[in-house]
């Protein structure tokens, strides 16, 4: 029996390169590159009802990913397994999700890409509760954005990711705001967005952001619904003058900010999520839930 930690429960069963087997049996080379080296990528893909949701924009994502580190893999081949994973499990027509990862597999170690490899791949399907995110709110912690130069691959090799997390966790708060020269790129685990003036303001992509599937499909509702939307960077400066704040994830969905910190002070204090957010969260609800916005 693998041991319990920290309230968090393993899957059942896992699919490692195509067979499913108990946790505890799924064996890997100590000369894998993903664990030696975080030679790895991951997406982590929801599921409501039982119901798939942007499978493709996950899968493109991953596809994406791979040609920045030059990995060579037959996504496509994972689609029934990931269809699968869900229906397999005790949680088939509930709210889920999906856990994949792709590691460049097996080789000598080396601080260069091996002329062959064998990749692997596991995935598992985990229940996730994707209700009532609306009536909840999340506090921040502010940190300096410590992680490497490229952001939009969804590496697997996530220390900084959670050594900045782990602070707010250890603070009793939700997530780890990340700043950088001045200005906020994104959550330790989300997109960051903020309102001022009803002008709804969001990094724009490249090396220093995820692309997050959920931020796409935000910013494709805010089109929808006629909000002006700048994919600009928000200056730390600002935070204090914002009239909202709201993070996306794939498990996150849309959530309002109640209050961030930095260092001993309070920069943004909300009672309640504000009108813009509310409006998003709406038409987020009925996207995911299959009633189109």
């Amino acid at each position: 029996m693998l041991p319990q930690v920290s309230g968090k429960t393993y899957p059942k069963e896992v699919c490692l390169n195509r067979i499913w087997q108990k946790p505890e049996e799924a064996k890997i080379s100590v000369f894998d590159r993903g664990f030696m080296l975080g030679d790895s990528l991951y997406e982590v893909i929801p599921f409501y009802e039982g119901r798939v949701f942007a499978l493709e924009e996950h899968l493109s994502r991953l596809k994406y990913c791979l040609k920045e580190i030059s990995l060579d893999f037959d996504v496509e081949m994972l689609i029934p397994y990931i269809e699968d994973a869900v229906r397999r499990s005790d949680y088939a027509s509930n709210d889920a999700a999906v856990y994949l990862q792709v590691s460049r597999g097996a080789a000598p170690r080396s601080h260069f890409f091996p002329e062959k490899s064998e990749p692997i791949f596991l995935l598992y399907s985990f229940p996730v509760n994707l209700r009532g995110f609306e009536n909840k709110h999340w506090k921040l912690l502010i940190s300096e954005d410590i992680r490497w130069h490229r952001c939009d691959i969804k590496t697997t090799s996530y220390l900084a990711n959670t050594m900045l997390n782990d602070k707010s966790y250890k603070l009793g708060l939700d997530e780890t705001l990340l700043v950088k020269e001045g200005i906020i790129t994104e959550g330790s685990h989300s997109s960051a967005f903020f309102v001022q003036d009803e002008i709804i303001y969001t990094h724009p992509e490249g090396h220093q952001i995820l692309s997050g599937i959920t931020r796409k499909i935000v910013l494709d509702l805010c089109r929808n619904l006629g909000l002006e939307l700048r994919e600009e960077a928000f200056p730390f400066s600002e935070i204090a003058y914002a009239d909202e704040v709201f993070l996306t994830g794939t498990t996150t969905q849309v959530m309002a900010i109640s209050e961030i910190q930095f260092q001993d002070n309070i920069l943004f204090q909300s009672s309640e999520p504000g009108p813009i957010t509310r409006k998003i969260q709406e038409a987020f609800i009925q996207r995911t839930r299959n009633l189109q916005v």
